[in-house]
């Protein structure tokens, strides 16, 4: 994990890596990741955030693992739909303690994986991958998202990447960590630099600000305390999923299609709240 003394911006990616910790522990709680994937940290991020927990269930009739789970349900399905359609290239930005490449890999031993994220969690992942004997064609390789060159940058990873394959990029638990404009152009550059695949898809969850939302003032709490938790700020994005698509159609994806947790609870086994979802699935194509 980088060190929080080491941050020189609110939008630095390091804390992002905090929190890896406890999704990497919830992953393997719910039996979604290896063990080998559970740190000293997650758990006890775990036992910190249970209050919480306790109490959006008892006023929402979701928690904060809720959605977690949930995202990580859909992303995983519309991660396999996507193998299924010859995308046979997949990079997972920002992986964190994620076993989900390690997984793919067991089920799909064709499909080139890497793995990007900071330098430390890279170096922290490779070798507990190593540790499981991973399989030929899962990399982990350092890359820092709000890098624009450089040996770090997303564009220099998905260089060196094969350009007659389709190619998918996952991020999971990293758009919220920034504000809007920043992450824009994120996304800006993703999609220009996609467009060099013959097929290019980009899967992520976006947290939308839904002020009509009966648990509005519920999520502001949580919004707080994940905010303190990771040491800055997670705001929230677009109010409504019309905002959302149009704002991915200016930054440079040509198709775009916005989901919610709830859409899938006829397909997928995972949990479900009584409420109305509080994170959207966003599949972009270039």
């Amino acid at each position: 994990m980088e060190n929080i003394s080491e941050m020189n911006s609110a939008t630095d990616t390091s804390r992002i890596s905090i929190s890896a910790h406890y999704t990497g522990y919830i992953w393997y709680k719910n039996g979604l990741s290896h063990r080998q994937f559970v740190t000293p940290m997650g758990r006890a991020a775990y036992w910190a955030l249970k209050p919480m927990n306790v109490f959006m269930q008892a006023m929402i009739g979701a928690s904060i693992d809720t959605f977690l789970m949930q995202r990580h349900f859909v992303l995983d399905h519309l991660v396999e739909q996507a193998i299924e359609e010859g995308y046979e290239q997949i990079v997972e930005l920002a992986a964190g303690l994620s076993s989900r490449g390690y997984l793919i890999k067991q089920a799909h031993p064709g499909v080139h994986y890497v793995e990007g994220d900071l330098p430390g969690m890279s170096a922290r992942k490779a070798e507990l991958l190593d540790q499981l004997c991973r399989q030929p064609g899962h990399i982990t390789q350092p890359c820092n998202i709000l890098d624009e060159s450089g040996e770090h940058s997303i564009e220099s990873l998905l260089a060196g990447l094969d350009k007659s394959k389709k190619t998918l990029i996952i991020t999971e638990g990293l758009v919220n960590y920034f504000d809007l404009g920043t992450i824009r152009k994120v996304w800006s550059r993703m999609a220009i630099a996609m467009k060099d695949f013959p097929q290019a898809r980009y899967i992520t969850e976006v947290y939308p600000k839904l002020e009509q939302h009966p648990s509005y003032k519920y999520v502001k709490v949580a919004q707080k305390v994940v905010g303190f938790f990771t040491q800055g700020e997670y705001p929230l994005h677009y109010s409504s999923d019309e905002e959302m698509q149009q704002g991915f159609l200016e930054d440079g994806f040509a198709r775009v299609n916005v989901t919610a947790p709830e859409d899938y609870y006829d397909k997928l086994d995972m949990p479900t709240s009584s409420r109305q979802s509080l994170v959207r699935l966003v599949v972009a194509d270039v």
